[in-house]
């Protein structure tokens, strides 16, 4: 007989596993995600979850609590980064973990409804090594686990009308202590200003505030409009001296230098050096109206 309860939903699942087996041949290939799984489920049982099923190189998996299932994707993502017989020339195997919460109908020791496929969709969007989730979930956590979440994108998922706002989850130490910088009134590496100028906005990123955010969402710091431009399309932050630009979009962020090579980031990050320009979506055109300058100020 079903049965409908509340529910923390995670999918867990191996990045590049069709590449493990292409590079490494079917046997030893095998063992590395069956070692991946084990150390899923054994995450899944430390922190009071159930399996629900394995699918080859992934996991399903239920908790009471949101808190339970974030406990257990960071201990899955930190076994298995520094697992000393999960490297691939050099390279660690990774994985990426997706979770939501809600209600789900339990039938025959398998779970359905619309908080499952949500669930599952934020482990499409996120990459190697993260941990994507939902506001829903959000809702349902201590302030302790809030405090490492940040919101990185706005989408509109398969299948869904509306659009979702997506969530990482800082599930390493030095990540979370790193969201807003920390600078002590004694230190001699202080800091420069970044400067951006758009269309008559400006914006400073300086100690004090740490973070700006750039896109076509009237509540960003810096607004621009664009049909390449993402909701939320970057976001750049002061972290330990050092300026990154984060990109967060669809179509992707250009970055020009003065006399420097130009850079392309797509969901990745880069550090802001020089002086030059930015654009969302393209490459940055001297004429264009729709440009970023930018440059740093002592």
């Amino acid at each position: 007989m079903a049965n409908e309860i509340e529910v923390a939903i995670l999918f867990a699942d191996v990045v590049g596993s069709t590449k493990l087996y292409e590079q490494l041949g079917d046997v030893r290939a095998r063992d590395m995600v069956g070692t991946c799984v084990e150390l899923m489920r054994s995450a899944t049982d430390h922190h009071n979850g159930t399996v629900i099923k394995t699918m080859g190189d992934e996991i399903m998996a239920t908790f009471p609590s949101a808190d339970d299932a974030l406990d257990a994707g960071a201990q899955m993502q930190r076994e298995i980064s520094h697992h000393p017989g999960l490297k691939v020339n050099d390279h660690a195997v990774a994985i990426r973990i997706g979770c939501n919460f809600g209600p789900v109908v339990m039938e025959a020791r398998d779970i359905f409804g619309s908080a499952v496929h949500t669930a599952n969709r934020m482990t499409s969007q996120a990459k190697a090594g993260q941990i994507i989730t939902t506001a829903t979930m959000i809702e349902h956590l201590s302030n302790e686990w809030r405090a490492s979440v940040r919101q990185i994108d706005v989408a509109t998922l398969k299948g869904r009308s509306a659009e979702f706002a997506l969530f990482e989850v800082l599930w390493q130490p030095d990540e979370s202590t790193s969201m807003v910088a920390t600078i002590s009134a004694g230190d001699s590496d202080k800091p420069q200003k970044l400067r951006l100028r758009y269309q008559g906005q400006e914006v400073l990123v300086e100690d004090g505030r740490e973070i700006i955010t750039i896109g076509r969402a009237e509540d960003n710091d810096l607004v621009i409009k664009g049909n390449l431009i993402s909701r939320l399309h970057a976001r750049i932050e002061l972290s330990r001296n050092k300026f990154m630009l984060i990109d967060q979009s669809t179509n992707g962020t250009f970055v020009a230098v003065k006399d420097g090579e130009d850079t392309f980031v797509r969901r990745d990050s880069m550090q802001m050096r020089g002086e030059g320009m930015i654009g969302l979506g393209k490459v940055p055109d001297e004429n264009s109206s729709q440009v970023i300058r930018y440059s740093f100020e002592d």
